[in-house]
């Protein structure tokens, strides 16, 4: 007898086709499909690689045969991917998804930060925009940004646009690290609060802390572990804990519980959503592949200019981006 398909059934034949579909293209085109840790389940499992934005910047780069490169992440890093990367064709499956935190420094403020603090170096996170990369003297992410820092030969350095990333760097490093703009932020990470931590470890007091470095100095103080997203999974794969309470962006507990299926994951805020990195969808990568939507482009004179503070910071890892 006939029945009809679940909403459920239906959705997961329409992934699996969509799945198959993106698959063939990306074949057919010579596809390399990137993803962050904090997209989509159903993005990260089709992805070729899943990884923090470092981690993202550098496999583009690493892979030569790759013609175009499907970047399912946020506005920022893609433009990072094409300046790294200016004979590939870099494109962004939802042009909405955009880095708020990357619009609180907008380049002609960096001018006005030079002029009241002549001659300080300015280190950005790579969550800016290729325009306002173009103006500093060396990037940084959150896994290397207290390794930058402390390569750099002054007591004192300029850093945007994250103010608890640089808090975070000031406290590692003992340099003075003056935050541009005074006030800039994730609006997902200033979600976490210290008190919803403690009363999470009081019920579960075999767990440990794990947070990134753009929550607020309270609550990076209560963690066990602070660190990238990759850092994160990687401590988690390590740690003899069996239990963690995760204080980042939602998105990262699907490779959190897949790469440790016998760990616990509890969410410090399960509100922790950034629904700019959800836009991105096994629809949106099809149609990006079949009507190459939507090509990311920076201008050739600013992507000049932004790669040469991407280099020194990959030169301060020791990494070869020459080598194939």
């Amino acid at each position: 007898m006939w029945e009809p398909m679940s909403a459920e059934r239906a959705a997961v034949k329409t992934d699996q086709d969509l799945v198959n579909n993106i698959l063939k293209l990306k074949k057919e085109r010579k596809a390399l499909i990137l993803a962050h840790n904090y997209q989509r389940p159903e993005v990260q499992d089709l992805a070729d690689y899943v990884d923090d934005s470092v981690g993202l910047a550098k496999r583009a780069v690493e892979e030569p045969d790759a013609e175009v490169v499907v970047h399912c992440s946020v506005d920022f890093m893609a433009e990072t991917a094409v300046i790294l990367n200016p004979e590939k064709k870099v494109l962004m499956p939802s042009p909405g998804a955009r880095c708020p935190m990357a619009a609180m420094l907008p380049a002609f403020q960096i001018h006005l930060w030079k002029e009241k603090y002549p001659g300080i170096p300015i280190v950005l996170y790579v969550n800016t925009h290729a325009e306002t990369k173009a103006e500093c003297d060396v990037c940084c992410t959150s896994a290397n940004a207290v390794k930058v820092v402390e390569s750099l030969d002054s007591d004192t350095v300029l850093f945007g646009p994250d103010a608890n990333l640089a808090w975070y760097v000031q406290q590692k490093t003992g340099k003075k690290t003056i935050p541009i703009p005074e006030r800039g932020f994730c609006q997902t990470h200033v979600l976490f609060l210290k008190e919803d931590i403690l009363l999470l470890k009081e019920e579960n007091p075999s767990a440990e802390v794990i947070a990134h470095p753009e929550c607020s100095p309270e609550v990076q103080k209560v963690a066990d572990f602070v660190g990238s997203t990759t850092q994160m999974c990687t401590h988690a794969t390590n740690s003899a804990a069996s239990k963690f309470i995760v204080a980042t962006e939602m998105g990262i507990l699907h490779r959190l519980k897949r790469e440790n299926p016998k760990k616990t994951f509890i969410p410090a805020y399960e509100g922790a959503w950034c629904v700019n990195m959800k836009l991105n969808t096994l629809q949106r990568i099809y149609l990006a592949l079949k009507e190459d939507r939507y090509k990311v482009e920076v201008p050739r004179d600013i992507a000049r200019k932004a790669k040469l503070p991407l280099e020194r910071m990959f030169e301060m890892m020791n990494i070869d981006l020459d080598a194939k």
